[in-house]
């Protein structure tokens, strides 16, 4: 593996919950106001609306309109992933 990601990787499920995951840890304090949940579906939306843009593989507005449905389940995976990992580690939050 010579990348970390590549838009191949990020177009998968796991690519974007991992990804999600991550930004959404980095971007959370400044949006400390924002419930987690809800940075962590925005943040899910653009990296597959971004993934999907890259990888040329809009033939339609379909490809886009499903976004919306595949963020949530990026989004909660991703909520569980940091929970999974937090419990771990023995850091609550």
């Amino acid at each position: 593996m010579s990348e970390f990601f590549n838009w191949e990787t990020l177009a998968t499920f796991a690519g974007a919950s991992v990804a999600t995951a991550i930004i959404t840890q980095f971007i959370k304090k400044p949006l400390a106001k924002v419930p987690t949940q809800i940075v962590s579906y925005a943040v899910a939306a653009v990296v597959l609306a971004l993934a999907t843009a890259a990888m040329g593989t809009a033939e339609s507005w379909t490809a886009y309109a499903i976004i919306p449905l595949n963020a949530i389940l990026v989004s909660v995976a991703a909520n569980g992933e940091f929970s999974a990992v937090s419990r771990f580690i023995g850091n609550k939050e």
